[in-house]
């Protein structure tokens, strides 16, 4: 291990991100995967060094009893254990935080509603114009502020 803190799986917010935060975690620690077993079975989890390098190599999140038999094997405790599953469990469920999507350059929808906002307010001026002039006034009117004190 070195003496940066470990990766937290507090940015993942899918499969593919999560899996990517397990991975630096394991270039975190240092261990091979049979150190990784070891650690592991020394905390008295089983974590077999061929399903812990398959887990790695896939985007897809590894069951709950994997993860912390390779979290704790990777010498984390049980605050960083915790982390790992509740980061798991959102994903699961649909309550991680989606990164916000950058809005559409190109929307298909600007250009007509534009479109129809201008014909729209142009109608209504004309007609106001066609209103005042069968009215019998002018379409150039005065207004005359008077100001008192």
């Amino acid at each position: 291990m070195t003496a940066t803190p470990p990766p937290s799986p507090s940015a993942a917010t899918d499969e593919a991100t999560f899996m990517a935060g397990l991975r630096a975690l394991k270039a975190w620690s240092g261990r091979s995967f049979r150190q990784l077993e070891r650690c592991a079975s020394a905390a008295g989890d089983t974590l077999p060094s061929s399903t812990a390098s398959t887990m790695l190599g896939k985007n897809r999140l590894p069951r709950e009893e994997l993860l912390v038999a390779f979290v704790r094997g990777c010498g984390l405790g049980e605050e960083n254990v915790r982390a790992w599953v509740v980061a798991r469990t959102k994903i699961v469920d649909g309550t991680a935080a989606a990164p916000i999507a950058a809005p559409l350059r190109h929307a298909t929808w600007r250009r007509p509603v534009i479109v129809a906002a201008a014909a729209l307010a142009m109608a209504f001026a004309g007609g106001a114009a066609v209103t005042a002039l069968l009215a019998g006034g002018s379409i150039d009117t005065e207004e005359t502020v008077v100001v008192t004190r």
